[in-house]
């Protein structure tokens, strides 16, 4: 980010305003600037005394420092170096998103590795390392070449694209059609099998790493069960199937904070009992790190038990009547069954226990990283619940990219107090 900073004000050359110069320090400090809403930011003081809110009013930017309220709203002075450093912040992310999307482009078009000629002819194929691949001969440069779709070493498929397919899965796609997705807009040829193990393999980074992270909650936690059929699970502890519909069925918990929509936990189970719910109560803890203030359930009794275990210094307890669920008091984790389903339909089923709930602890993490709420102004979860991570436009890529990096660095026993602040 230093680096990207220092290019970019030596080729605006704005460093003759104090203000601008300051802005552009805010920037390279990290964490310095967070989005809390589609058009609200919350920008460190470099005094070290808070924050100051910025706000974008359809371009009219305003800002809580005493530098706007006595010096810009007199029109002695432009803005303040708040607003400044949020303006160059929004440009330095939409080029360097602009970047990303121009740098897939050029490396998937098919052209010269030698002199960029888009003039070839094919000439068969070529045995590599990995795999059979097509070779050509530029009518430019006379060369021949084998082309693989990506610059990376050793890898066959860009590592965007792989974000790309994960990122259409949760969305509602199935692996076949990204196959084909992939093949018709980026002649790009991979099965439906190496999608599968995309998933698995992303899906487990990104569980781990943003499962380090505290979010901000309200404190009111919604909690449901659903029941979904997985395909492949013996038939002899299953729940009773819906009438008409056969194959085993199981239930699976969902808890999500209420106002932040950050899911808390997804969990498998065989039965809904006390001992389940517990565990469901359990995940969720370790993912809040605190305990709520109000559980909001439709009433089930195992729920009961679970709260005077774990959580025994919770206030309130609320069990919605029929009448009350009818009315949408507990919409917010309904309308989460709504969406788990419509990926439900799309696979046909879940698959197996074990990777069913790891493909849902994946899925939790998109919901909450990656996924925007409409009902949140465009923001995700993770962006309502202040969670200390910035991703750029491109957010599961970004994620993946994150996750990838802090895999590697070696973690002490304090790390999740400085990331959880």
């Amino acid at each position: 980010m230093f680096v990207r900073v220092h290019r970019y004000v030596h080729k605006v050359g704005l460093l003759e305003n104090p203000r601008k110069t300051r802005a552009f320090g805010i920037i390279g400090q990290a964490q310095a600037i967070r989005q809390v809403e589609a058009h609200t930011f919350k920008v460190r003081s470099q005094s070290g005394n808070g924050q100051y809110v910025v706000t974008d009013g359809e371009g009219k930017f305003e800002c809580t420092c005493p530098d706007f309220q006595y010096r810009v709203k007199e029109g002695k002075v432009e803005a303040c170096k708040h607003i400044l450093a949020v303006q160059f912040y929004e440009k330095l992310r939409q080029r360097q998103d602009e970047a990303d999307a121009v740098s897939l482009a050029q490396d998937l078009a098919l052209s010269c590795k030698f002199c960029g000629s888009s003039s070839l002819v094919k000439r068969g194929k070529r045995q590599t390392k990995l795999g059979m691949k097509a070779q050509y001969e530029c009518k430019a440069c006379g060369r021949w070449f084998v082309h693989n779709g990506t610059h990376l070493p050793r890898a066959r498929i860009d590592e965007r694209l792989q974000g790309m397919a994960v990122d259409l899965y949760f969305s509602g796609f199935s692996v076949r059609k990204i196959k084909r997705f992939l093949e018709e807009y980026y002649r790009v040829h991979v099965s439906h099998v190496a999608i599968y193990k995309w998933l698995h393999k992303y899906g487990r980074l990104v569980a781990e790493y943003t499962s380090r992270f505290k979010p901000q909650q309200s404190g009111v936690w919604n909690a449901d069960e659903m029941m979904v059929k997985l395909a492949h699970q013996p038939e002899t502890r299953h729940v009773t199937s819906p009438k008409g519909v056969g194959g085993p069925w199981f239930y699976l918990w969902n808890i999500m904070d209420n106002q932040t929509r950050f899911l808390l936990a997804s969990r498998f189970s065989f039965s809904r009992d006390y001992t389940e719910a517990s565990e469901a109560f359990r995940q969720a803890r370790s993912v809040a790190k605190e305990a709520p203030s109000v559980v909001v359930t439709d009433g089930l009794p195992s729920y009961v038990g679970a709260y005077a275990q774990d959580f025994k210094e919770l206030r309130k307890i609320v069990h919605l009547s029929r009448s009350s669920l009818k009315s949408g008091r507990n919409a917010r984790i309904e309308r989460l069954h709504g969406t788990v389903r419509e990926r439900e339909k799309v696979m046909r089923s879940l698959k197996r226990k074990s990777r069913a709930q790891e493909l849902l602890d994946a899925y939790r993490a998109w919901y909450n990283y990656v996924r925007p709420h409409m009902g949140l102004g465009g923001l995700t979860p993770a962006q309502a619940a202040e969670v200390p991570v910035e991703l750029g436009r491109s957010k599961m890529l970004s994620l993946i990219r994150k996750a990838r990096a802090d895999a590697t660095k070696p973690h002490n026993n304090c790390d999740n107090q400085i990331e959880q602040r």
